[in-house]
């Protein structure tokens, strides 16, 4: 599995290989936000001060993975992009979601 970091990046390269359309464009900046941003939720979850202030950052993250699997999917359905182009990238989203609610329901299980 790769970091939070380097679904970042590929999230960024993702996006900066989109078509110029509009719809594309519209799409792909609220893949750019939401994808890039679960890396900054993990950051402050491993830094948290509490387990309650892990729990809350990591749900930020998963609502963001959550979202970013959603824009990719509106991606392929919109036939923007081939499915087979982002097939590994929307495989490792979900196997990231499984890891955060995995995550959290640890976290709640020990507070």
């Amino acid at each position: 599995m790769m970091n939070a970091e380097e679904f970042a990046l590929r999230i960024i390269r993702v996006y900066s290989a989109l078509p110029k359309t509009t719809e594309a464009q519209i799409i792909g900046k609220q893949l750019f936000r939401s994808g890039t941003s679960v890396g900054a939720h993990y950051r402050e979850a491993d830094r948290g001060k509490s387990t309650p202030d892990f729990i809350s950052k990591m749900e930020g993250g998963l609502q963001e993975l959550d979202e970013t699997d959603y824009w990719l999917e509106l991606l392929v359905e919109a036939k923007i992009v081939p499915a087979k182009r982002l097939s590994d990238l929307q495989k490792e989203t979900n196997e990231l979601i499984a890891i955060f609610v995995a995550s959290i329901k640890t976290a709640k299980k020990n507070r």
